[in-house]
């Protein structure tokens, strides 16, 4: 039963509140400043946000728990959305993937690259471009010493000799300024490496060493790359982050732009899954975005951002932060470039999941049907030509997606010259060599197939195994059992691709089949000729015609050539 604002525990204080179903799933997380007011915007009549009603009639329950500040809240609502991810939540996609660069909490601190950072270390990330990250995490072994997870201290160990490793056994008096050398590098402060690395360069470059001096190169990209290098300039960039947000459904790109010292220095780009929300995916994306470094002196956003955020910001930074959503001057154009790449990386995500896409396609098909999922398709249509090369063909779509090596041909065996009985053959014959039965079996035709079909599968105990639909290509009208003749729309492509895909087959089947019997000699197929013999006629009849021309007895001559094959090459020609 749908939640009402009756069943509900609305206390006043600050805290986070769970809407959950009837079987306990979590499906949305929400933080409040006052719990009361914000759940029951949820049951207003205009509701601010589009999933909204949807959730409230998906829930069976809410649940609040209250803590002590709005921050603490928002830090609350982080882990729980980690660990149940819910459905109707925006969330980072794939954000456990992204690795980090973090210092251990050691009296000698080892730096790591890692997906999952220790609890107590320090960490900078996550970082974006991972190659970028793991070759700065080499050039500070190279040039500072860091000691890694492959030393353990010890005297003499790999990194020691090879000059990767100043730790507590080389220079143990030495090391912490080491460390806090490198701290600086990873918080952005990278001149003085960038300087050496170029000089470095440079060397290489006079001496024709140009293989060094390109891998030097990549290498300063690589620090600028994770440190931020320049891209446009202005006189009121100081210390701020731009905000750059775009969707297409439930795709979502955000993005960083960082502004410092009268410049812009670089961008980082983040894909996500967006609920319809603007608000609640920006504000996820700022709070997971700034759990591990710290908040700029200006931010600006594409939307206001939720309540608690801004107390956070402050309390991360340890100062004020300036949240703005500016909409003139040079702010609002830093504003709009961040905009812009966001789009720019959208069309890269959409690009990059296709297959995602394809999957969806799949899934808006079995939801169209009423089916669980349609993840395993195999579509049937049959071709021939006035009797003639009677054949056909299965396809078949794995997640939306043509799996070619499990096409098959069929060469129909029996009499039928119908494409009913055709059909029935060939679907009989494929069912008998299944290992894995389909989500949905599809055929080209109506109801009249439909009915045949599912009679076939009846006298052979499969009627259970597997759902049966017919695609008729008037309207793209689709026939299955349990539900009326339906037209399909957008929501249907992976069915009318399916059907497309076999009928594209089968005809390419049937016309290779057709050719092959136009090329055909029909004295290949004579009993007792072979090549030796054909060679003897060709050469005594000076060609093909003048053995067409010969009688039996004008046969018999030929050398080699009986009375009974004389008989079979004359017939064989006529």
């Amino acid at each position: 039963m749908p939640v009402d604002l009756a069943s509900a525990d609305l206390p006043h204080e600050p805290g986070v509140y769970l809407f959950k179903n009837a079987q306990g799933r979590v499906l949305y997380v929400g933080k409040a400043t006052r719990l009361n007011e914000r759940i029951r915007s949820y049951f207003a009549n205009n509701p601010d946000r589009v999933m909204i009603p949807e959730l409230v009639a998906r829930s069976d329950d809410i649940e609040c728990i209250v803590t002590q500040t709005p921050q603490a809240a928002l830090v609350l609502e982080r882990q729980l959305i980690r660990e149940h991810m819910p459905r109707f939540n925006s969330m980072l996609k794939d954000g456990k993937s992204f690795p980090y660069l973090a210092l251990s909490n050691e009296e000698f601190p080892r730096i790591m690259y890692t997906r999952h950072p220790p609890k107590d270390a320090e960490r900078w990330g996550p970082f974006p471009n991972a190659g970028a990250a793991k070759q700065v995490l080499q050039l500070l072994r190279r040039y500072f010493g860091i000691r890694d997870k492959d030393c353990r201290g010890k005297d003499g160990c790999m990194a020691q000799h090879i000059g990767l490793c100043r730790g507590p056994c080389v220079d143990p008096e030495g090391y912490p300024q080491l460390v806090r050398n490198v701290k600086k590098i990873l918080n952005g402060d990278a001149s003085i490496l960038i300087e050496e690395l170029i000089a470095e360069m440079d060397d290489y470059a006079a001496s024709e060493r140009f293989e060094e001096a390109a891998y030097t190169r990549d290498m300063i990209k690589a620090v600028r790359t994770v440190t931020n290098q320049q891209i446009i300039s202005s006189k009121v960039y100081r210390e701020c982050d731009a905000l750059g947000f775009a969707s297409e459904g439930d795709l979502a790109a955000l993005v960083v732009l960082h502004a410092d010292e009268g410049i812009v220095q670089g961008q980082e780009a983040w894909p996500a899954i967006h609920r319809g929300d603007i608000g609640e995916t920006v504000s996820m994306f700022i709070a997971e975005h700034y759990a591990h470094r710290r908040p700029p002196r200006l931010l600006l956003s594409p939307v206001p951002i939720f309540d608690g955020l801004q107390s956070w910001l402050d309390e991360r930074r340890g100062a004020s932060v300036e949240v703005r959503t500016p909409q003139r001057g040079d702010l609002e154009n830093l504003a709009t470039l961040a905009r812009q790449n966001a789009e720019m990386q959208l069309k890269r995500i959409v690009n990059k999941s296709s297959g995602s896409l394809e999957q969806r396609a799949a899934d808006e098909g079995a939801k169209t049907l009423g089916l669980t999922q349609l993840n395993h398709v195999v579509c049937f249509d049959m071709a021939q030509l006035q009797g003639d090369e009677r054949v056909g063909a299965s396809v078949v779509m794995r997640n939306g997606r043509p799996a070619k090596k499990e096409y098959r041909k069929y060469i129909v065996k029996g009499e039928a010259l119908d494409d009913l009985r055709m059909m029935e053959e060939v679907v009989v014959r494929w069912a008998k060599r299944q290992e894995e039965w389909p989500d949905l079996l599809l055929i080209d035709g109506g109801e009249t197939h439909l009915a045949t079909i599912q009679k076939a599968l009846e006298e052979h105990g499969w009627t259970d195994r597997f759902p049966v639909a017919a695609l008729a290509k008037k309207e793209e009208t689709v026939f299955m059992d349990g539900m009326d003749p339906l037209v399909l729309d957008r929501s249907g492509r992976v069915l009318v691709h399916a059907r497309d895909e076999a009928h594209r087959f089968v005809n390419t089947f049937h016309r290779k089949r057709r050719s092959r019997a136009r090329l055909s000699d029909p004295l290949e197929g004579v009993e007792g000729l072979g090549a030796k013999k054909l060679q003897t006629l060709l050469r005594h009849y000076g060609g093909r015609k003048g053995i067409e021309h010969a009688t039996v007895s004008e046969l018999v001559t030929v050398p080699g050539i009986g009375p009974a094959l004389a008989e079979r090459i004359f017939e064989a020609l006529r």
